[in-house]
Protein backbone atom coordinates (compact mmCIF):
# COMPACT_ATOMS: atom_id res chain seq x y z
CA UNK A 1 0.00 0.00 0.00
CA UNK A 2 1.39 3.37 -1.03
CA UNK A 3 1.98 6.08 1.54
CA UNK A 4 1.05 9.66 0.77
CA UNK A 5 3.50 12.53 0.92
CA UNK A 6 1.93 15.96 0.71
CA UNK A 7 3.67 18.56 -1.46
CA UNK A 8 3.34 22.12 -0.15
CA UNK A 9 3.89 24.60 -2.98
CA UNK A 10 2.19 27.64 -1.50
CA UNK A 11 1.82 29.20 1.90
CA UNK A 12 -1.40 27.97 3.47
CA UNK A 13 -1.91 28.51 7.20
CA UNK A 14 -4.78 26.01 7.26
CA UNK A 15 -2.43 23.10 6.60
CA UNK A 16 -0.65 23.89 9.88
CA UNK A 17 -3.83 23.11 11.82
CA UNK A 18 -3.89 19.45 10.79
CA UNK A 19 -0.71 17.71 9.68
CA UNK A 20 -2.49 14.41 9.10
CA UNK A 21 0.10 12.74 6.85
CA UNK A 22 3.40 11.27 7.99
CA UNK A 23 5.56 13.21 5.52
CA UNK A 24 5.54 16.61 3.80
CA UNK A 25 7.63 18.13 1.02
CA UNK A 26 8.03 21.91 1.12
CA UNK A 27 9.12 24.11 -1.73
CA UNK A 28 12.34 25.82 -0.61
CA UNK A 29 11.08 29.04 -2.22
CA UNK A 30 8.33 29.44 0.41
CA UNK A 31 8.67 32.29 2.87
CA UNK A 32 10.96 31.96 5.86
CA UNK A 33 8.21 32.69 8.39
CA UNK A 34 5.89 30.04 6.93
CA UNK A 35 8.69 27.45 6.81
CA UNK A 36 9.62 28.14 10.42
CA UNK A 37 5.98 27.78 11.56
CA UNK A 38 5.56 24.64 9.50
CA UNK A 39 8.69 23.06 10.94
CA UNK A 40 7.69 23.96 14.50
CA UNK A 41 4.32 22.27 14.04
CA UNK A 42 5.83 19.28 12.23
CA UNK A 43 8.35 18.66 15.00
CA UNK A 44 5.57 18.92 17.59
CA UNK A 45 3.49 16.35 15.69
CA UNK A 46 6.52 14.16 14.82
CA UNK A 47 6.14 14.53 11.06
CA UNK A 48 8.85 14.11 8.44
CA UNK A 49 9.66 17.22 6.39
CA UNK A 50 11.75 17.36 3.23
CA UNK A 51 12.57 20.39 1.07
CA UNK A 52 12.77 20.50 -2.73
CA UNK A 53 13.67 23.10 -5.33
CA UNK A 54 16.46 25.63 -5.57
CA UNK A 55 18.27 25.97 -2.25
CA UNK A 56 16.61 22.84 -0.82
CA UNK A 57 19.76 21.81 1.02
CA UNK A 58 20.22 25.25 2.58
CA UNK A 59 16.55 25.35 3.61
CA UNK A 60 16.68 21.87 5.12
CA UNK A 61 19.73 22.82 7.15
CA UNK A 62 18.36 26.23 8.19
CA UNK A 63 15.01 24.88 9.37
CA UNK A 64 16.16 21.52 10.71
CA UNK A 65 14.24 19.43 8.18
CA UNK A 66 14.70 15.69 7.80
CA UNK A 67 16.07 15.88 4.28
CA UNK A 68 15.69 16.91 0.66
CA UNK A 69 14.42 15.89 -2.74
CA UNK A 70 16.85 16.78 -5.53
CA UNK A 71 17.42 16.48 -9.25
CA UNK A 72 21.12 15.65 -9.59
CA UNK A 73 20.87 14.19 -13.08
CA UNK A 74 22.68 10.96 -13.93
CA UNK A 75 26.19 12.29 -14.54
CA UNK A 76 28.49 11.63 -11.60
CA UNK A 77 25.43 11.13 -9.40
CA UNK A 78 27.32 9.03 -6.83
CA UNK A 79 29.80 11.82 -6.15
CA UNK A 80 27.07 14.46 -6.07
CA UNK A 81 24.96 12.41 -3.66
CA UNK A 82 27.97 11.80 -1.40
CA UNK A 83 28.53 15.57 -1.22
CA UNK A 84 24.85 16.16 -0.39
CA UNK A 85 24.89 13.53 2.36
CA UNK A 86 28.03 15.09 3.84
CA UNK A 87 26.41 18.53 3.81
CA UNK A 88 23.13 17.33 5.32
CA UNK A 89 24.81 15.28 8.00
CA UNK A 90 24.18 11.80 9.28
CA UNK A 91 20.62 10.59 8.92
CA UNK A 92 19.51 13.14 6.31
CA UNK A 93 16.93 11.69 3.90
CA UNK A 94 17.65 12.16 0.21
CA UNK A 95 15.21 11.44 -2.60
CA UNK A 96 16.42 11.78 -6.17
CA UNK A 97 14.45 12.49 -9.32
CA UNK A 98 15.11 10.36 -12.34
CA UNK A 99 14.04 10.95 -15.89
CA UNK A 100 11.50 8.38 -16.92
CA UNK A 101 14.07 6.13 -18.59
CA UNK A 102 15.38 2.76 -17.43
CA UNK A 103 19.05 3.58 -17.84
CA UNK A 104 18.89 6.76 -15.77
CA UNK A 105 16.76 5.00 -13.16
CA UNK A 106 19.51 2.40 -12.84
CA UNK A 107 22.27 5.02 -12.54
CA UNK A 108 20.36 7.00 -9.92
CA UNK A 109 19.56 3.84 -7.95
CA UNK A 110 23.19 2.74 -7.98
CA UNK A 111 24.06 5.97 -6.13
CA UNK A 112 21.84 4.63 -3.30
CA UNK A 113 19.47 7.47 -2.45
CA UNK A 114 16.79 6.77 0.13
CA UNK A 115 14.21 6.74 -2.66
CA UNK A 116 13.91 7.43 -6.39
CA UNK A 117 11.20 9.69 -7.81
CA UNK A 118 9.34 9.34 -11.11
CA UNK A 119 7.29 12.28 -12.42
CA UNK A 120 3.82 11.24 -13.59
CA UNK A 121 1.39 12.95 -15.96
CA UNK A 122 -1.87 11.66 -17.43
CA UNK A 123 -0.30 11.90 -20.87
CA UNK A 124 2.34 9.18 -20.96
CA UNK A 125 0.96 7.41 -17.90
CA UNK A 126 1.24 3.94 -19.44
CA UNK A 127 4.97 4.43 -20.06
CA UNK A 128 5.55 5.50 -16.47
CA UNK A 129 3.47 2.57 -15.22
CA UNK A 130 5.58 0.18 -17.27
CA UNK A 131 8.75 1.80 -15.91
CA UNK A 132 7.64 1.64 -12.27
CA UNK A 133 6.62 -2.00 -12.72
CA UNK A 134 10.07 -2.79 -14.13
CA UNK A 135 11.76 -0.79 -11.38
CA UNK A 136 9.80 -2.54 -8.61
CA UNK A 137 10.84 -5.92 -10.01
CA UNK A 138 14.56 -5.17 -10.07
CA UNK A 139 15.41 -2.65 -7.33
CA UNK A 140 15.14 -2.64 -3.56
CA UNK A 141 15.40 1.14 -3.22
CA UNK A 142 11.99 2.63 -2.59
CA UNK A 143 10.28 4.72 -5.25
CA UNK A 144 7.82 7.57 -5.39
CA UNK A 145 5.43 8.97 -7.96
CA UNK A 146 5.58 12.78 -8.14
CA UNK A 147 2.10 13.65 -9.43
CA UNK A 148 2.30 16.52 -11.94
CA UNK A 149 -1.44 17.01 -12.48
CA UNK A 150 -4.77 15.97 -11.03
CA UNK A 151 -6.53 12.86 -12.26
CA UNK A 152 -3.53 10.51 -12.36
CA UNK A 153 -4.37 6.95 -11.28
CA UNK A 154 -1.54 6.58 -8.76
CA UNK A 155 -2.98 3.36 -7.30
CA UNK A 156 -2.03 1.59 -10.53
CA UNK A 157 1.65 2.51 -10.05
CA UNK A 158 3.98 0.17 -8.18
CA UNK A 159 5.59 2.86 -6.06
CA UNK A 160 6.02 3.04 -2.31
CA UNK A 161 5.02 6.70 -2.07
CA UNK A 162 2.81 9.16 -3.90
CA UNK A 163 3.78 12.82 -3.71
CA UNK A 164 0.93 15.17 -4.51
CA UNK A 165 -0.62 18.45 -3.49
Amino acid sequence: MQKNIIRVDEENGAILENLSEECYVLNAALGEDFCRKFMTQAVKEERIVLFYGDNAIAAAKAFGADGVILDLGAEEVKDKLAAVRKELGKGGIVGLFTRNRRHESMLVSEAEPDFVIFKVWKDGFEGVKELTDWYADFFLIQSAAWVMEEGVDTVALRTDFVIEK
